[in-house]
Order: C-alpha cells, then structure tokens, then sequence
C-alpha cells in the first residue's frame, strides 16, 4: 500500500511518547455533558448496485426464499436489530440516472433499465418508490432520498417530491393514489443530487451551486411536511467545493454532503479484503482516524460561514474499499468484511461522536453485499459481518449524551503506518445508564485499563465484546466465526471499573451509577 500515512494531529497530541503500553486509564466526567449524538450518525446507504436491492434487501413477494411484502425475512430482522436511523436511497452515482417514474405502478409494466454506473446490470425496477418508502415505515427509520440532478430535470424531481408527500388533490397525489397508497409519506431527508463533481454531473462548484439553487426552489413543502433539504457537497480533501457552496448557497441549504472513504487510491488494486498484512492492517487504522482531520477542515470552512452552526455536515458515504472477491461480477463492488473493517467502523464512530455539534448524520457505505456491509447474502443464506456487531454494540449511543473522557493512548505498529492502540466514546444513554465502548486495535497487545468516574459510582456493570484474529471474518460455511459474546472480567472499584481488554477488541460495557 502505497498511499502517504497521515494521522490526525488530536490523536498524536493525545498520545503518549511511548512505542508500548502495559496499562491505560480512562477517566470519565460524567458531570460534564457536551452534544447529544444524533442518531442519525448510525445510518445505513443502500445503492442500486450489485445484489444490495436485488437479492439482498429485496427478493419480491414469489420467491421461495422467506420474505416480509418481498423484503428478506433474515435482512430485515437483522436490520431491526440495528434500530437503523436512517436509510439513504436510491444512489449514490445510481441516483443521477435514475427516473423515478420507472418504479412506480404495476411490477409487470415497469420498464427495464441498465445500470451504467455498476458493471451494466439489467434492473427490472420491481424495488422503486414504494417499495423503498415501505421499507421505511416498516424499519422504523427515517428516509432519505437522492434526486436525480446529473441527467434529470427541475420538473422530475419536482413531481417526485409532490408524489411522495402531497395528501391534497393533486396530480402527483391521485397517481400516487392510483398506484395503491393513499396518506403521503412522511420525507424529511432530500439530497439535491449526489457527487455533483463527479459521476453526478462532472461539475464545477460554482455550476452546481446555481443548480442547486434552482433545484430546491422547486421542491416544495407539502401538507405539514418539511424537506430537510441537502446539497451535494465535496470529496473527502476537496475543500473549495465547501467553500464555494457555504459562500454560495449556504443560506438555502439545511445539510452539506461530504463523502471519505478508507481506500489507498482511486487507480490499480486496492488490496485484498482478506489478505494483508500488519503493515496494511495498521495502514487502514491511519487512514480511517484521518477523516478527523477532514472533518475539522471541513467544520472550519462551515464555520466562517455560519458560525451558529445551523447548517449540518453529513457524511452521508463512508467505510473501507477494497478489490471485489475474485470470482464476483465486476462493478458489483461485493467485498468480504474482517475485523479489521468492524475496527474501522467503532474507530470512526469514536471520530464522529466528536463533532455532532455540525456533524448530524453519517451513513456507511453500503447495507447489503456492497463495500462494508453489515450483512452478506448467497441466495437463501445471510450472514451477518464483525461490522453489523459493531453497529449493535454501539447502537446505545443513538441519540444519547455524549460524556467527556480522556484515554492515555500510545502508538502501535511500524514506523510510517502507526495508529493509537486505543479509542473510546462514552456517553449517557437515554435508559439513564453509561455506556462505555472501548476499541483495541493491536494485533498483540492486552491492556489492564482502569476507568475512573469522577463522580458518581458504578454499582452495576455488563459487558459484551468483539474479539478475534484481525483476518477473521464470517463465511456462508461458517456464520459464526465473529460474534458478540458477554464479558464478565471487570471489576468494581472504589474510583469506577478495572479490566483487561485483549487485543483486538471493541468492548461495550453497560454500567449503572449511583
């Protein structure tokens, strides 16, 4: 791997001058409360792109695999475990060619249509409007979907809007009607295109910026319901395209995208999701922590516009990329998922817990059988990977207070590819307990850690922990190689906890104070 190693200053200042540690102690002011952390942080992408719609989130009413309405029965169970935020759709570059009128009426007379963008797959578009806004009720979470700006019109998009959420007599409304749903949804999250600079469009900022203007002018409020209306922002180290937006339209927007994915490069292999080394291993730990320093830049532009923060930064794409597995279709993007990628998700929640005074919403890239998953599918088989056990270890800090803690972190792997051995977030949830998430991501180290509450103390404690070899994963032969189980070595102390958290690991603990 040869992309340049860059760690963020915060975590290097953070840590100690040591190449080892034997001990750490986290100390916690549960007194001193900073942002609550929106749960919109913990959001799901799912892009018509491989088998993540077709086979994976959807199978349709017929098939002999177990289905809800069409939906897979063992998907959408594993997703309610998540208590999944938020759900963006239908791209992604798959958005800015995507005519939604395509998907809407009778199954059996919708067109088909050629996925230019990933590997030029037939969709019949069996899973559109409905389906998707369905799904949604059904999860319980928040929709949020990309309009069609690259190749669409200013009417298009319009009238989507209207036949989403218009309940008066309107034309959008009696089609919607016509085509079996009565009530509007509810649409709060509305993405004005997607990677404007790029596949959506190849634009300039200063080209998108009047689009954006004339785009959102047309898409109205309807019947009580408010759009929570998102430009497409930049590319992870773009920062003109932020400037440029916040100068330009920052008053008419309510969020700004930013997309940052862990990939060594755009061109040539980017590394096996399975097999690599401790130098790529600790490599990935780098890159992933240097979204914080992409954030603060980001933040830092946002704020010279608007310094009371109304406006939100979303990542709205984000997680690790790597070489498709040898013998899948090409452009189906479909990639195994280690602990070493569930290390990369509690890592970079740890990173955005920091900044959810602009950071409101962060979706990973992708839900279902595409980049880093949280479930792979094979026909009537599921598995669920070490990434979906991190979003369910951590899914207590949804909507919960964000506590202050500092952790004495030293600096693991070799020279040019080092990365802090340890992060935590700790938070008050909304069950009136404290949640403690801690991630080791040595290879070899244990650490006694002694967790300290400077007020309060702790009467109870449950624990529950990830933990394995870095290149474990879960396979269809094998489903449960990675898995939660409970941790019961922690002790009670006088000051707070004392345990030993093995090597790589991410640990939630549950703790009742008094």
């Amino acid at each position: 791997m040869k992309a340049k190693l860059l760690v963020s200053t915060a975590f290097l200042a953070a840590s100690v001058s040591l190449s080892a540690q034997k001990s750490a102690t986290i100390t916690v002011h549960a007194d001193q409360g900073k942002e609550i952390i929106p749960k919109e942080i913990y959001g799901q992408f799912a892009e018509h792109l491989g088998s993540c719609i077709y086979g994976g989130l959807w199978v349709g009413e017929n098939s002999d695999i177990p289905n809800i309405k069409g939906y897979r029965t063992d998907v959408f169970n594993a997703l309610k475990d998540l208590s999944v935020p938020v759900l963006r759709w239908p791209g992604g570059c798959f958005a800015d060619e995507y005519h939604w009128m395509d998907g809407i009426g009778p199954k059996e007379n919708r067109p088909k249509m050629v996925n230019n963008n990933w590997g030029g797959t037939i969709e019949d578009n069996s899973f559109g409007t409905h389906e998707f806004l369905n799904l949604c009720e059904m999860l319980g979470c928040e929709p949020y979907v990309s309009g069609n700006v690259g190749s669409g019109t200013v009417e298009e998009l319009a009238k989507w809007v209207e036949y989403m959420t218009s309940d008066g007599d309107s034309p959008m409304a009696n089609l919607r009607r016509k085509n079996g749903r009565d009530k509007a949804w509810k649409l709060k999250y509305l993405g004005v295109g997607n990677e404007s600079w790029g596949c959506g469009g190849s634009m300039r900022p200063e080209y998108y910026a009047d689009l954006y203007r004339r785009y959102s002018t047309y898409c109205r409020n309807y019947d009580g319901n408010r759009l929570f209306k998102i430009a497409s922002g930049a590319s992870d180290y773009d920062y003109k395209w932020t400037d440029v937006l916040m100068n330009r339209v920052g008053h008419r927007m309510d969020g700004l995208s930013l997309h940052y994915y862990t990939v060594t490069g755009w061109s040539g292999s980017k590394g096996s999701a399975t097999q690599f080394n401790k130098d790529d291993y600790y490599w990935t730990m780098g890159k992933c922590l240097e979204v914080e320093d992409v954030l603060k830049k980001h933040c830092t532009i946002m704020d010279k516009y608007d310094k009371d923060k109304k406006i939100a930064l979303l990542l709205d794409e984000w997680g690790t990329w790597w070489d498709e597995e040898p013998g899948t279709i090409k452009g189906h993007l479909y990639q195994q998922n280690t602990l070493r990628d569930a290390f990369v998700a509690s890592l970079s929640l740890d990173v955005f817990h920091k900044y959810t005074d602009r950071l409101k919403m962060a979706n990973i890239a992708q839900m279902v059988n595409v980049l880093q998953s949280v479930i792979l599918t094979d026909g009537e088989r599921m598995i669920k990977t070490p990434t979906w056990f991190v979003f369910y270890l951590y899914q207590a800090h949804q909507d919960a207070e964000l506590l202050d803690s500092t952790l004495e972190t030293a600096m693991v792997g070799p020279e040019g590819h080092q990365a802090p051995n340890m992060t935590e977030s700790v938070s008050m949830g909304k069950d009136g307990k404290m949640h403690i998430t801690l991630t080791n991501e040595s290879v070899s180290e244990d650490y006694p850690i002694d967790v300290i509450l400077d007020s309060g103390k702790a009467a109870a404690v449950e624990g529950m922990i990830l933990t394995g070899e870095m290149h474990e994963h879960n396979t269809f032969d094998n489903p449960d190689q990675v898995k939660c189980t409970s941790f019961d070595d922690v002790k009670l102390t006088d000051d707070g906890l004392k345990l030993t958290l093995p090597k790589c690991s991410v640990l939630h603990l549950t703790v009742t104070v008094e």
